[in-house]
């Protein structure tokens, strides 16, 4: 069952073999159960040191729950491989069957690998920096089923890759939710460019969040473990007390936040990203009349906004790995909100921060669960609720 919770001595799941390890470096805990050792050692830490249970992990279905994924594209126009790279290197390993993936993921892949071979595009080369495919990043909506396909190309504009956009639409049709173009010319690692073009489809995806629609342009990041995300969304507004001037920050496209508008007294959504400001837009303008003055969009950096957390009830951070921003950190420590709702995928830099809470006084930690969103991995998200201390004062305006 999606966002059951289980201890780590679950019995491991029966799956299948996967047909492309050792090649394939994603799942290096591939069919282990829960979260990584340890990842689940520091948590038991902050949990003992807090005084709170040690989280349990959320776990969800084994195989086919990835939505999202980033494929590089190398090899030749007659033999194209579509895959991740093998490890400390630039080689591909090829994964046309992957069972993490969305079927549809596999899909798209399989139309991309003939569309190729079918135009004789070439595939990019990292040595020379040559070729004009470099990327393959799928997105699945689930409700759907559709695929939101974008082609990252080595040039300044789409016309190289249209005799590849034209084989996917014909073999696609219906099945493509949007289909795009992204331009990244720069050498190097970085995977999506500065420059972006809709070819044909919506222009984001549109995904239900625990009862929300949430919407994600192709340039906005998104959860790719969605049934589990959604448990942990449910989880985190729950912690948000009716009436409350609620302020989130590193809000992506609000899929936490935007769940709030229709019992908060207001909601600022801070992101920096455009992609995600914009599927912030999306989503407010689908909010009945009286939700959408409540929501306030507060698009750049979190650092620059720290000067709401004085005046906001509960605040929701949700930052990159590396945690949050010192500006963030020291304003949560001088003017404490009621409710601080931290998601983290970073176990580190949650464990730093909340060391930094705990240690000012101010804050109680009220719960901590970890959800296993990128299993056989050693990543883990975690949920963390602090709660401000009785007797922590606190000035500030409502202004």
């Amino acid at each position: 069952m999606i966002g059951a919770e289980y201890s780590l001595a679950i019995v491991r799941p029966e799956i299948p073999p996967c047909p492309h390890r050792p090649t394939c470096p994603g799942c290096p805990r591939y069919g282990e159960p829960g979260i990584e050792p340890a990842a689940s050692a520091r948590l038991a830490e902050l949990a003992a040191r807090a005084g709170v249970t040690p989280p349990r992990v959320a776990i969800g279905a084994p195989l086919g729950f990835r939505t999202r994924a980033r494929l590089a594209v190398r090899g030749r126009a007659a033999s194209p491989k579509v895959g991740i790279f093998q490890m400390g290197t630039h080689r591909i390993a090829d994964i046309p069957r992957c069972g993490i993936h969305h079927p549809a993921v596999n899909e798209v892949a399989a139309a991309l690998r003939r569309a190729i071979r079918e135009t004789g595009v070439e595939p990019y080369a990292d040595g020379p920096h040559r070729g004009v495919l470099r990327y393959l990043q799928v997105a699945v909506e689930r409700a759907s089923g559709r695929a939101q396909v974008v082609l990252v190309g080595n040039s300044d504009s789409s016309t190289p890759l249209k005799p590849v956009f034209e084989s996917l639409e014909r073999e696609l049709g219906p099945r493509l939710q949007g289909l795009f173009w992204n331009g990244n010319t720069a050498a190097g690692n970085a995977i999506l460019g500065p420059r972006w073009q809709r070819i044909s489809g919506d222009e984001a995806l549109r995904e239900s969040v625990a009862g929300v629609d949430v919407f994600h342009p192709p340039g906005a990041f998104g959860q790719s473990h969605p049934e589990l995300f959604e448990s942990l969304a449910l989880r985190a507004r729950s912690a948000v007390p009716d009436g409350a001037r609620v302020l989130e920050l590193y809000a992506g496209t609000g899929a936490i936040g935007l769940g709030l508008l229709a019992r908060a007294e207001s909601v600022a959504l801070n992101e920096l990203s455009p992609h995600g400001v914009r599927g912030m837009e999306l989503g407010v303008a689908v909010r009945p009349e009286v939700e959408r003055t409540r929501a306030v969009l507060v698009p750049g950096d979190a650092a620059a906004q720290a000067e709401r957390i004085a005046r906001a009830d509960a605040v929701i951070v949700d930052p990159p790995r590396r945690g949050l921003d010192r500006a963030v950190l020291d304003a949560l420590v001088a003017t404490p909100p009621a409710t601080l709702v931290y998601v983290s995928c970073g176990v580190e830099s949650l464990v730093r921060d909340a060391a930094e809470l705990l240690d000012s006084g101010h804050y109680a930690l009220a719960a901590l669960d970890a959800y296993a969103l990128f299993p056989y991995t050693a990543h883990v998200e975690t949920l963390a609720i602090f709660e401000r201390r009785p007797d922590t004062g606190r000035v500030y305006s409502r202004r």
